[in-house]
């Protein structure tokens, strides 16, 4: 049995100590309202220090910064747990973008409004933005159309304020790799995560020359994921550690140890009002599982929890252009 194949071994102690940064979270959606201090508490005690807040509609950007302001504000030495130590909290980032799963609702007033707030308000980096086929819809010529247009303007919109940005790339990789092959957004100098990554060997390979860095969630974690884990392990095969990052796409991409239903639905568009109303029912993912996706993909690439912790903090340092201190 290969360790593509090999299942993440159940009884393994669950590494909780080692400093995480979650590269792509949906942590502002209302599906944590009730819960989004505890979860926060919880993810820090299992190791993450930092997370982004990912945009994907316009009229949500504004929860994004209101999210962040009341996550950030936190108390950490006031309040304090049961065994009288401070509750401490990850640090709350913002990313601005226009999913192209939501395409049919995006205007040009947006993208206006979005490059104003990108003034107003810098965020640590643009997304989620690219390109989906998986509906048949999607399809359709005019609204690739729109897709790749909006894709074009986003991309410009990193150049203009020099920021990293997220891609969402579903089903459409290889016109992905040609639109931005003919952009002047250059990943090797501005930084970029390919957000859960779901591509072949070669995408893969494609992307990281580009200089992105591959996304890696909680579906590594299942052993039926044989494209995806042969693509991970094929990229660090040519590229080395340092082409990937973690994230939980939280609340999608459950890890599959702590999934409680069969139901692995996605929660993305399930409601036209509130896409992750019915998260809760197809396994709410949360910051906290980020640790389950290190460990199994230390398994994977046969690396140590601790030395593939510590580079992947560097590479989302890198993919995110920041300078934050690994933790001692």
């Amino acid at each position: 049995m290969t360790a593509i194949d090999s299942p993440l071994i159940a009884n393994k102690s669950l590494p909780v100590t080692f400093p995480l940064v979650d590269t792509h979270t949906h942590f502002d959606a209302p599906v944590f309202d009730s819960d989004r201090q505890t979860q926060a508490q919880q993810a820090y005690n299992r190791g993450v220090r930092h997370l982004v807040l990912v945009g994907y509609l316009y009229r949500h950007f504004d929860r994004l910064y209101d999210t962040q302001q009341a996550f950030n504000a936190m108390p950490s030495s006031v309040v304090t747990n049961v065994a009288g130590q401070p509750n401490l909290y990850p640090k709350a980032h913002i990313a601005l973008g226009l999913h192209p799963f939501y395409i049919e609702r995006h205007t040009e007033s947006h993208l206006t409004a979005m490059a104003q707030m990108l003034k107003e308000h810098r965020p640590l980096a643009i997304g989620e933005i690219g390109l989906d086929t998986y509906t048949d819809i999607m399809k359709q010529p005019e609204i690739f159309a729109k897709q790749q247009h909006f894709f074009n303007a986003q991309l410009d919109m990193a150049v203009t304020h020099q920021l990293p940005v997220m891609l969402h790339i579903r089903k459409a990789h290889a016109e992905a790799l040609a639109l931005l092959k003919a952009h002047d957004y250059d990943a090797h100098e501005l930084g970029g995560i390919a957000h859960s990554f779901s591509g072949g060997v070669q995408e893969a390979k494609a992307f990281v020359n580009l200089g992105f860095k591959l996304g890696v969630t909680g579906q590594v974690t299942n052993p039926n994921a044989k494209k995806l884990r042969c693509a991970i392990q094929a990229a660090v095969d040519s590229h080395g550690i340092g082409c990937l990052v973690i994230e939980t796409d939280c609340p999608d991409m459950t890890p599959i140890m702590c999934q409680t239903s069969d139901n692995s639905q996605s929660a993305l568009g399930q409601s036209p009002l509130d896409e992750w109303g019915d998260a809760p029912a197809h396994n709410r993912n949360v910051p906290a599982n980020l640790s389950w996706v290190l460990l199994s993909l230390s398994e994977l690439l046969d690396t140590s929890p601790a030395e593939l912790a510590r580079q992947l903090w560097q590479n989302s340092c890198d993919a995110l252009q920041t300078k934050w201190t690994y933790p001692i």
